[in-house]
């Protein structure tokens, strides 16, 4: 029987591996003995279980560069060339279940489509968690996804969010277009606009949190953050800015530069400031505030009208892989967010 890896495993509606991006990033040096071979070729040899229509349609997309610059299928790789390669990771060995349900779909064209994820929706299969997740609707709704000849899992993605955070995913229909929006998440030109309720107001209105994501050392299902330049954990840059202050809890607007595991949920923890609701991450507790009375009772109530944390993807900004055009998506609150601010916005007023 297969060990189960235990960072995969479903606990407490955490999606393990959530908002990272899907694609592979290799470096790869020819040594000093390498006979000059077709770039295509060197690739095919270097790289493990990447089929030549992966590789071609790299190169051909501008993803593939050498020795910093872009270069054609016939280049010859020479002695001490360095080859780098942005391509999406390949999907896992397991069978995706067509499933057909009801997808909000803002935009599809015949390369990409974008979808508004809920609150509750599982992005991709994964133990515990086999069928009723996007990827099982992305499936049925779009028979040519790119998944594979045997319908491998993650058809069409190139990133996700958590399973409890709403809002918008791109899904590349075409592995051209796959490809090209990996490039665009590697070069961190994807632009990404989170909105999250957090507890208190930061000390300023707007700057950016810089420290490496990586799992915590004491509890495996969870993200923690340590020091820029450290050895552990990713490189993540989160830019935020406070919208509205309600007194105890604040609207603010994120916006990623990277995306790794949790790293908003991560980042605003580190900064002193949950997400509202977020049980993971200290949030579904009053953090500011009396634990008593009726402020406490009120929180509370509010927990039952968003009983998830308090983070939606709002926006979603790339350039199209096949016109070049910038295409920019934004989609509205859900109704459990904005009954959420509501009660805050009451409350704030109340309380003067």
């Amino acid at each position: 029987m297969q060990e189960l890896d235990p960072d995969l495993l479903p606990d407490d509606g955490i999606e393990a591996g959530a908002e990272d991006e899907l694609y592979e990033h290799h470096r790869i040096q020819a040594d000093g003995r390498q006979e000059p071979m077709r770039l295509d070729k060197f690739l095919l040899n270097r790289l493990p279980n990447v089929s030549r229509t992966k590789v071609q349609t790299g190169i051909e997309a501008g993803a593939v560069q050498v020795n910093g610059k872009e270069a054609k299928s016939s280049y010859k790789v020479k002695p001490g060339d360095v080859v780098t390669v942005v391509l999406p990771e390949p999907p896992r060995e397991d069978k995706v279940v067509a499933e057909p349900m009801s997808l909000d779909i803002p935009y599809e064209d015949e390369q990409l489509l974008l979808v508004n994820k809920p609150a509750g929706m599982v992005v991709h299969p994964a133990y515990g968690n086999w069928t009723g997740t996007l990827v099982n609707g992305l499936a049925w709704h779009i028979r040519n996804l790119p998944t594979g000849r045997n319908g491998e899992i993650r058809p069409g993605l190139v990133h996700r969010i958590d399973k409890d955070t709403s809002g918008l995913l791109v899904i590349g229909k075409t592995e051209w277009a796959m490809t090209h929006l990996s490039q665009q998440f590697f070069h961190h030109t994807i632009e990404r606009t989170y909105l999250a309720l957090v507890w208190g107001t930061p000390k300023q209105e707007q700057g950016t949190i810089r420290g490496n994501v990586g799992r915590h050392p004491k509890d495996r299902k969870l993200m923690t953050v340590f020091p820029e330049g450290s050895a552990e954990g990713k490189h993540a840059v989160t830019h935020y800015k406070v919208l509205r202050s309600f007194g105890y809890v604040s609207l603010v607007q994120c916006n990623l530069e990277t995306g790794r595991t949790h790293q908003i949920r991560a980042h605003m923890k580190h900064l002193g400031h949950p997400l509202f609701a977020d049980a993971a991450y200290g949030g579904a507790q009053v953090v500011y505030g009396q634990r008593t009375g009726a402020y406490k009772a009120f929180v509370e109530r509010t927990f039952e009208v968003m009983p998830r944390q308090a983070l939606h993807a709002k926006s979603l900004g790339f350039v199209h892989p096949t016109t070049g055009e910038q295409l920019q998506f934004e989609t509205e609150l859900p109704e459990d967010f904005t009954q959420a601010l509501k009660r805050w916005e009451t409350y704030s007023l109340q309380a003067q």
